[in-house]
């Protein structure tokens, strides 16, 4: 589903992420952690063409997406959350959702003022999938209400669920955990794992709070310093003195 291979990129005099290397095959649920700075956002930015890598390549579905612009890569079907939350505030929940999904006839200028049958089918069928979603967060209540009105927990589910309405087939999330509180945690994970198995949905997660990555992920891979440490299962990862060294700092 996804391999990178020896992805570098530099700041000026500083390099960020250090020929980093590792690949997820599909329906994996696949965590990157390591200390503050040590390159997580780096490389997801890297993956989704918020940055141009310095060196080295990135694969998606076996073909090279290296460098591409982030809207092409998010139609080719990687979705992705941000840690510090990026959502409309000034639109309201439903209107945020309805900015997700790929290929709208209504985006058609001609088409959009027509309200042509297929414009009003496929505003009617994001609206349903929205409530869905919204209903399995537990947002329901909030489809009408102002992004900029609701919590910070709540406007990072919100970004979850916008991800999820293009109807990728990798996701990364960026702290999906931080925030909310230890209820709404756990049922995010729940929705998660039901994502993935039920749907074949990959996740590469990116995660402070150690129980979540350890409860949640198949395979984990350690970053410090911009390079990759360590990878392997939550057993393997947790038990490597280089981790236990580096990243509990014992």
């Amino acid at each position: 589903m996804l391999r990178i291979e020896e992805l570098t990129k530099d700041f000026g005099g500083l390099r960020a992420v250090n020929r980093c290397s590792f690949e997820m095959p599909e329906g994996m649920i696949f965590g990157l952690i390591g200390p503050n700075g040590s390159g997580k956002t780096t490389v997801f930015n890297l993956i989704t063409g918020f940055l141009p890598p310095t060196t080295g390549r990135v694969f998606f579905k076996d073909q090279e997406i290296t460098s591409l612009p982030s809207y092409v890569i998010a139609q080719r079907g990687i979705a992705r959350t941000f840690q510090l939350v990026r959502v409309f505030h000034r639109m309201t929940v439903m209107e945020n959702l309805l900015m997700a999904p790929k290929h709208q006839a209504g985006e058609n200028l001609l088409l959009g003022m027509l309200r042509v049958p297929r414009v009003r089918r496929q505003e009617q069928e994001a609206i349903e999938r929205a409530m869905e979603l919204l209903a399995v967060m537990g947002l329901e209540d909030l489809a009408d209400e102002y992004c900029g009105n609701l919590s910070f927990a709540e406007q990072k589910m919100v970004e979850m669920t916008r991800a999820l309405m293009t109807d990728p087939d990798l996701i990364l999330l960026d702290e999906p955990a931080s925030g909310i509180n230890p209820s709404l945690v756990n049922q995010i994970l729940d929705y998660i794992r039901k994502l993935r198995d039920e749907q074949g949905k990959t996740f590469l997660v990116v995660e402070h709070d150690m129980r979540v990555i350890m409860n949640l992920c198949d395979r984990i891979a350690v970053l410090n310093y911009g390079e990759k440490i360590a990878e392997g299962t939550p057993d393997e990862v947790s038990n490597a003195p280089e981790v236990i060294d580096a990243y509990l700092g014992v």
